[in-house]
């Protein structure tokens, strides 16, 4: 038991030590996320300018912590409409700076503005005529000094007790590139469809990109019958084809109705033997239908809103061109 509080078990006080550590970190990143708020103004407009009229691509570099941010950022910029990718400072010196050409800006990250790597391509990327933007803790720094444009992103403190683990600074570096990917994006007027191009594994790109006809089931593998055909045949052709359901068209492909296991499942409840009636009188006629060109995603909500597995897709002239079931969708990535 620990002498000042006896009564609480040694884990415990260490469980309390953990979190007050762990608020107190947040409370210092939440500090220095609200101090860069009032340094928006015309020197973040002017970075803005310079990478929106950017012909080439925006090369982001920095330095240990600052390179994992810089990587960050340049990912978020690419992702987001603005063309960039990340170069290692020290690569740069050794044959990597060929990378840049005069078309691009450069995007240096740096706390103290002094990163001798850094320091070292500069005159050769300000010889090319290369616009520099800097993310600096130190306004009179020597990056700060060279660059067209610098952003302070100086903290008051780290958040390490030591005031020397990079936390804080890197924060407010990384906060301050997402401000710049996403003034950019919405001065391009990037849409959700333009993301989802460049993210075509994920699940967003997935929702916005694949079209009914992309998954639906065509040819062959589609269920048809003749109205003229009776239950039974109804009933094998849906079993063959292993959907759950035929349709019902006319000899020129055109739909009439539907036939589905709920049909079928009301067909056995009348008396009799029934599967030698024609399947017209046993089909839905009201049929939900969606075209090939509309997104996957908006099938889903057809689908989820009228309680159906399964949707008929049809041309403009209401010939049956395949069949999208829910099936197809869980197996894309669409749900």
């Amino acid at each position: 038991m620990d002498e000042h509080h006896p009564e609480v078990p040694v884990a415990a006080q260490a469980a309390m030590s953990y979190r007050q550590s762990a608020r107190r970190v947040l409370q210092i990143e939440a500090e220095a996320l609200t101090a860069l708020i009032g340094r928006i103004g015309e020197t973040f407009e002017s970075a803005c300018a310079l990478l929106a009229a950017c012909r080439g691509r925006v090369v982001v570099t920095g330095m240990g912590k600052s390179g994992h941010i810089g990587n960050k950022i340049a990912a978020t910029l690419a992702s987001t409409g603005t063309p960039a990718f990340f170069l290692h400072p020290a690569e740069a010196s050794h044959g990597d700076l060929g990378m840049i050409v005069r078309r691009d800006v450069l995007l240096a990250i740096s706390n103290s503005g002094e990163t001798r790597e850094i320091l070292d391509i500069l005159p050769i990327v300000r010889r090319e005529g290369v616009p520099l933007i800097t993310l600096t803790g130190r306004a009179d720094s020597t990056m700060a000094r060279s660059a067209d444009v610098n952003l302070d992103v100086g903290v008051a403190r780290e958040a390490c007790p030591l005031d020397l683990a990079p936390t804080a600074s890197t924060t407010a570096a990384l906060a301050m590139g997402d401000a710049l990917a996403v003034a950019l994006l919405e001065r391009r007027g990037f849409t959700a469809a333009d993301f989802a191009r460049s993210h075509p594994g994920g699940t967003l790109g997935r929702r916005l990109l694949l079209r009914v006809g992309d998954l639906m089931h065509r040819g062959e593998r589609v269920p048809r019958v003749a109205p003229t055909a009776t239950l039974g045949e109804a009933l094998l052709e849906s079993t063959r084809k292993g959907l759950g359901l035929t349709t019902i068209v006319e000899p020129d492909g055109r739909l009439i109705g539907l036939f589905t296991d709920g049909d079928l499942r009301r067909a056995l409840e009348a008396p009799g033997d029934v599967r030698r009636d024609r399947i017209a009188a046993h089909m839905s006629r009201h049929v939900k239908t969606i075209d090939a060109e509309l997104l996957a995603v908006d099938a889903l909500s057809l689908m989820e809103a009228h309680k159906i597995t399964a949707l008929v897709v049809v041309d403009a002239e209401s010939r049956v061109d395949g069949i999208l079931h829910m099936h197809d969708l869980l197996a894309s990535g669409v749900v």
